[in-house]
Parts: C-alpha cells; sequence; structure tokens
C-alpha cells in the first residue's frame, strides 16, 4: 500500500520542474517533503493528484495508475494554495458538500472544529480573511478521512497559536486513523518533530528519501563558550556554526569525541541545519 512515482518528470517551458523521479510515500507514516522554492514540490504533488499530467513516467496507488482512474484518485486528498469551493458558497454548506462527496468525512467534528479555531460558518468563503480561508481548508483536510493526505503549505497565513492547534489536531487525527501524510512546507523546525521520514528535492531531483531519525544520526551538535568550540571544531567536518554573544553552537559530521570537555554540551542534529547546509553544498557544488 503506498503511492508510487516512477520516473516521473515534468516540463514548463524552459523549466524542468521533475526529473526522472522515482519516490514511494508508504503506508501509514508521516512524510516531510522539503525542498527551496522552486524545487518541484508542488507539481510532484499536484501529478499524484492528478491536478497535472506527467510528461514522462508514472504514479501508481496502492498499485493502480492515478492518471484518470476514480478509484485510485478517491484515495488521495491534496489541500493545496487553491480554494475547491465556490467563493459564494457559505462555510456550513461547503463542510455539507464536502460530507457528500468523501464519504468518511467527519461532519460533526469539522463543525467542533471550526468552532475551536472560531471560524464563522456562516460567512461565505470568498469574505474570509487569508488566516481563516486556510483554516476552512484544514478543517477540510483534517477531517475527509483519505488513505493518502497530501498537505502543501498547509499552514500559510496562520498565526502561531493557530499553527500550533493545527500540529496538535493532525496528530491527534493520526493517532486516531493512521494514514500517509505528505507535509510540504518551509517552516521546518516546526513540523520536525512530526517528520518520520524526510523527502529532500532540489530542482526536480531527490536528494534525499530516508528516515528521518537515520537522516540525522551523521551528525551533532556542540554547544558552549566559543573559544573551547572552535578548539573542539578544529580539524574536523563542518557543517555550520552560530555565534550568540561569547556562546557558539557548531554542527558538525561524524561522531564526536569523547571524553567530552566539560564546558562543552553534545547535541543532536536539528533537521532545518541539515536542511540548510545540504541546500548551500549543493550551491557551492553547482555553483
Amino acid at each position: 500500500m503506498a503511492i508510487e512515482l516512477c520516473g516521473v518528470s515534468k516540463r514548463f517551458k524552459e523549466t524542468l520542474a521533475l526529473d526522472q523521479v522515482n519516490v514511494s510515500f508508504d503506508e501509514a507514516k508521516i512524510y516531510g517533503l522539503l525542498g527551496n522554492n522552486g524545487a518541484g514540490k508542488t507539481t510532484l504533488m499536484n501529478i499524484v493528484a492528478n491536478r497535472l499530467y506527467a510528461d514522462q513516467g508514472q504514479v501508481l496507488i496502492d498499485g493502480e495508475p492515478v492518471a484518470d482512474l476514480d478509484r485510485a484518485l478517491s484515495k488521495v486528498y491534496l489541500l493545496g494554495e487553491k480554494n475547491l469551493y465556490g467563493e459564494d458558497m457559505r462555510v456550513k454548506k461547503a463542510l455539507a458538500a464536502a460530507a457528500h462527496f468523501y464519504p468518511d468525512f467527519e461532519l460533526k467534528r469539522a463543525l467542533a472544529m471550526a468552532k475551536q479555531f472560531g471560524l464563522n460558518i456562516r460567512k461565505k468563503i470568498g469574505s474570509l480573511s487569508t488566516g481563516y480561508a486556510s483554516i476552512f481548508k484544514l478543517i477540510i483536510a483534517l477531517n475527509v478521512n483519505t488513505p493518502y493526505l497530501l498537505l502543501d503549505e498547509p499552514v500559510l497565513g496562520l498565526d502561531a497559536q493557530h499553527r500550533d492547534s493545527f500540529y496538535k489536531l493532525l496528530l491527534q487525527k493520526y493517532a486516531e486513523r493512521p494514514c500517509t501524510i505528505v507535509i510540504s512546507t518551509h517552516l521546518i523546525a516546526e513540523v520536525a518533530n512530526l517528520i518520520e521520514h524526510t523527502v529532500i528535492i532540489r530542482d526536480g531531483r531527490i536528494l534525499e528519501n530516508r528516515p528521518t531519525e537515520e537522516l540525522l544520526a551523521v551528525g551533532y551538535t556542540i554547544s558552549g563558550p566559543a573559544a573551547a568550540v572552535d578548539d573542539y571544531i578544529a580539524g574536523k567536518s563542518l557543517l555550520s556554526q552560530s555565534a550568540l554573544g561569547g556562546l557558539k553552537t557548531a554542527c558538525l559530521t561524524g561522531r564526536p569525541q569523547t571524553p567530552l570537555p566539560d564546558s562543552l554540551e553534545l547535541g543532536k542534529l536539528n533537521l532545518q541545519d541539515y536542511f540548510i547546509q545540504l541546500m548551500n553544498r549543493e550551491e557551492h557544488d553547482n555553483g
């Protein structure tokens, strides 16, 4: 049970958005699809949801081709930038319509979420602010209960409190009704603890495709007084470093030396630091 992209390529005039992409999203996992602007994330998701057609290759959902096959498409829900409901439609009617089109849609729960987020269900969709338009789309996505849920920049326009509420509701949904969730976002630090498996894409090519824990096991962080950190990192493979006042934190590859000086603190490599150094390395190598 999986979404499989097999040799998928897509070009827009002079831009090769996807270049022979082979990747799968397996059953009941939370994936992070990470990349810089223009990397191909949105194109990939739209091809999986059959909103765009690949120039080459194919997408399989549970072994069946997704292209124009209703049975396969019914298993996928994509939350994207566009609102798929009429702007003159009121929120309450749109939620009822979602319940009509998606047999497992939980209307009662959706209405409760609307109340929790302070979304006025009597308002027309076209009159919603950017934040509440995002909340409306999130409520539908959290309640369609399809086996595969694709979230493209899901918290766009949300304040910190609403983003936190969304992440909690997403984890609650996943715990109660496990499904495959693919999150594409630039807010890597906020979703890092949610992501079980990381896929990193750049210029239409997959650079990394590994369990997040395995990905981050390649390195570690050292923090403490700047002078002590500088002494420690001398001659070692440095990913990045940052300083604040007299303190410094460095990210390194490999394994830490033991015993560690008393003034230094050992930590785990985080996903955002890994992503940034990978992008920097790619720019340097291709520059």
